[in-house]
């Protein structure tokens, strides 16, 4: 898989993730059911949100995942109003992601095709109930891990989600690797570890994907969760294109 790199000296969010290979992401979500998008954020962006986790008055709710079986660790989900970075992240980001959705939805006899624009998606989810918005932090200490699992919110759910690595692997903790998972029919589950580096976006499907067969396209089921933290802390930022019930 190769990786896409963009310029984090362009002046704008928007134009820092238009300046990524989207071909070659498209080409390694159809390969692998992801994307790495290499350095998408500064260290300093990191730091930014990572000072972010302790305003409570930002954040909608709290989980703690062992009350909950999810794991070990915490998250928060961030409320609306957005703030600036991840609300522009969620915004630049799909408009390069309907188009692979859609694709995958004809390739599986799916009806819904996914509005180019994300505020139009939004409406929808709303329409249907779904107004809690999901782009979350997510906090992680020695010992932590995050069980596989897909993130499903209500009855409109967009296939491809975002997690951007904000603390330095070997540095700020050991362990910690994102994991996907993918579930053939009638075959044991295949598993791929993402090495990911500080400021990096990893895009995946976060239920599943069309694989091609013998007889046309066919469903894979698909997990994601993180390692064990071995040492030190470990965060990320979560961007999910749909909202909550």
């Amino acid at each position: 898989m190769t990786s896409s790199t963009g310029g984090l000296g362009c002046d704008t969010i928007e134009q820092r993730i238009s300046g990524f290979d989207w071909l070659q992401a498209a080409e390694d979500l159809d390969a692998y059911g992801y994307t790495v998008l290499k350095g998408l954020l500064s260290p300093r962006e990191c730091k930014l949100l990572i000072e972010l986790y302790d305003r409570d008055e930002i954040f909608r709710n709290r989980v703690v995942m062992q009350r909950h079986g999810f794991g070990r660790g915490e998250y928060k989900y961030f409320g609306y109003p957005l703030g600036s970075l991840i609300g522009e992240l969620r915004t630049a980001l799909y408009p390069h992601l309907a188009p692979v959705t859609n694709r995958w939805n004809q390739a599986l006899r799916i009806d819904m095709r996914y509005p180019l624009v994300l505020a139009d998606f939004l409406a929808l989810c709303h329409a249907a109930g779904q107004s809690r918005p999901t782009p979350l932090l997510l906090r992680y200490g020695q010992d932590d891990y995050n069980c596989l699992h897909q993130d499903v919110y209500g009855e409109h759910t967009f296939p491809l989600q975002a997690t951007i690595l904000l603390s330095r692997p070997g540095h700020d903790y050991t362990g910690g690797e994102f994991v996907l998972t993918e579930q053939r029919p009638r075959m044991q589950s295949r598993a791929e570890v993402v090495p990911l580096q500080l400021g990096d976006a990893v895009i995946f499907a976060g239920r599943h994907r069309p694989i091609p067969g013998k007889r046309g396209f066919y469903r894979v089921n698909m997990r994601h969760g993180v390692s064990r933290i071995r040492t030190g802390h470990r965060y990320a930022a979560g961007i999910i294109f749909h909202d909550a019930l």
